[in-house]
């Protein structure tokens, strides 16, 4: 082949590959759009071996953001109740004022239905997350959950059950799991003393329990706010920042 054809198609192989970058498809697995800085609703269908699975989330992309500079990664799981739409919510009212000095990438899907414990959810927030980090520019060591309410109970879930995926879970008013057995990953507790949905004894005594055990647990207690007070959480929330940049150092 002469030279200068070689060169012809290097050049162009170069041009799909970034292409297919820019557009969000590594090449293999899900992927989802490249979106601009701020706030979008979007769904993701999922089609593998389990059949077809719609996955509404929103997702928030920072100011700052490009493909060249890895950035953190905040999955969000949103409180109980109506599923359409929740995810959008726990992000706006809660996790993006939060959490947003840290320049990360937060996905917030919708419940597919029910708790985030069962199997139909637990796969569409995997495949949701592999989407992102096929998609975007994550740093794989700064990758954290969220939740709160039923969310907070996810997240617990979640890093008891996924600890390879996330290097820190931050539970807000959300219940333990039934069993710390296994539990490595650091993670801090936000909880009002005023729960009066989801009491706080359960999670100071896991807290307690993982600090026993050696595991970099920490919560942070909050008075005079009531369960359903979900954006006065906003402060105790951002209370895990400098925490966070403590644990990634």
């Amino acid at each position: 082949m002469p030279t200068r054809l070689r060169i012809i198609f290097m050049i162009a192989g170069i041009a799909v590959v970034a292409v297919r970058y820019a557009a969000g498809q590594s090449g293999s697995g899900q992927a989802v759009p490249v979106l601009s800085p701020g706030v979008h609703n979007r769904t993701m269908l999922l089609d593998d071996k389990e059949g077809k699975l719609g996955i509404r989330y929103a997702i928030s992309i920072p100011a700052n953001y490009s493909p060249s500079n890895p950035v953190p990664l905040v999955l969000a799981l949103h409180f109980g109740g109506e599923p359409y739409g929740a995810g959008s919510s726990v992000l706006n009212i809660l996790v993006r004022p939060a959490l947003q000095e840290l320049g990360a990438i937060i996905v917030a899907p919708d419940s597919t239905g029910g708790q985030w414990t069962t199997v139909q959810n637990e796969r569409a927030v995997n495949a949701l997350l592999d989407a992102v980090l096929s998609s975007y520019n994550i740093d794989r060591k700064k990758v954290v959950v969220t939740g709160f309410s039923m969310g907070g109970a996810g997240t617990w879930h979640f890093g008891s059950k996924y600890p390879d995926r996330f290097s820190a879970a931050i539970p807000v008013s959300g219940r333990p799991t039934a069993s710390a057995e296994g539990w490595r990953l650091p993670v801090f507790a936000v909880h009002s003393r005023q729960d009066e949905v989801v009491p706080i004894g359960p999670a100071e005594a896991r807290i307690a329990e993982l600090q026993k055990a050696g595991v970099r647990a920490e919560m942070l207690v909050l008075t005079g706010i009531s369960h359903y007070e979900t954006s006065r959480f906003v402060d105790g929330l951002n209370k895990a920042v400098p925490w966070l940049r403590e644990i990634w150092k």
